[in-house]
């Protein structure tokens, strides 16, 4: 990759005596150069429980290296980072710790079909195309439940149909996760039939994105709605703006559950 971004900074150089070799010039890179000899540190978030993101915490060189986990209210299994830099348990999740912009960015950057598509096409294109369907054929509040329906996917990606079913307890952990989400905007926990159906036939719509196959001719029943191929950018901008309108025209049948803002 030729991006300079992407670049590993030197910062400056050093002399050093390397046995056989005489002086050598020696480039420090930024980590060394910022923090001195990483020697000094220890993680901050070990990974004996299950796996975090890895700080560092400044130790002097006489110290012992220890595992102190930070004293928190005991959680099922681990957290991780979100979007916003907020920590999400999936194993344990609460509606007040969901916020809307985490999934609109995540499913925006996920890819249907495992990334079996000719072309990029999000989750988050997938959900507001199927939630502005709904709209015209059945209201807000069941469109809201269509743009919402792959929420949990953001916490726990988009896995395949066929692999679902073989991993223990993933439909009850999706299942809690997705509760959750209803939660935090007001939602009952049962998502409508007619969302579900609607779910099915916009296969259909979006086969035209994958090689043809025999398997396709079983979703000729089509929602007729056309596959735009959104940039993510374009599907997390896309997926807000429904969502916020939605909230919006749902206000008083969800009865001022959930603001109506993102979070």
């Amino acid at each position: 990759m030729n991006d300079n971004r992407f670049r590993h900074p030197v910062l400056k150089e050093e002399i050093i005596m390397v046995p056989g070799m005489g002086a050598q010039r020696i480039a420090l890179d930024l980590a060394v150069s910022t923090f001195g000899q990483l020697e000094k540190y220890v993680p901050a978030n070990d990974n004996h429980q299950g796996g975090r993101y890895i700080g560092l915490a400044r130790r002097e060189e006489s110290q012992p290296v220890t595992r102190d986990v930070p004293d928190q209210e005991a959680r099922q299994g681990d957290w991780m980072q979100t979007y916003t830099g907020r920590q999400f348990w999936p194993l344990d999740p609460r509606s007040e710790e969901v916020v809307i912009d985490d999934i609109a960015h995540s499913l925006s950057l996920q890819c249907r079909y495992a990334g079996h598509c000719r072309r990029f096409y999000s989750v988050a294109e997938h959900s507001v195309l199927l939630a502005r369907w709904l709209r015209g054929k059945y209201g807000a509040m069941t469109a809201l439940y269509g743009l919402l329906h792959d929420a949990s996917e953001a916490y726990l990606v988009d896995v395949p149909r066929p692999v679902k079913p073989s991993l223990t307890g993933y439909k009850e952990v999706e299942a809690k996760v997705q509760a959750a989400v209803f939660q935090r905007f007001g939602l009952p926990a049962d998502l409508p039939d007619t969302v579900h159906d609607a779910d099915n036939r916009i296969i259909g719509d979006e086969l035209v994105n994958l090689q043809p196959m025999e398997w396709h001719a079983r979703h000729s029943d089509k929602l007729g709605v056309p596959i735009m191929l959104w940039s993510p950018a374009e599907a997390e901008e896309e997926f807000m703006w429904t969502f916020r309108a939605l909230m919006d025209q749902t206000a008083d049948v969800r009865g001022g559950k959930a603001g109506g803002k993102a979070a």
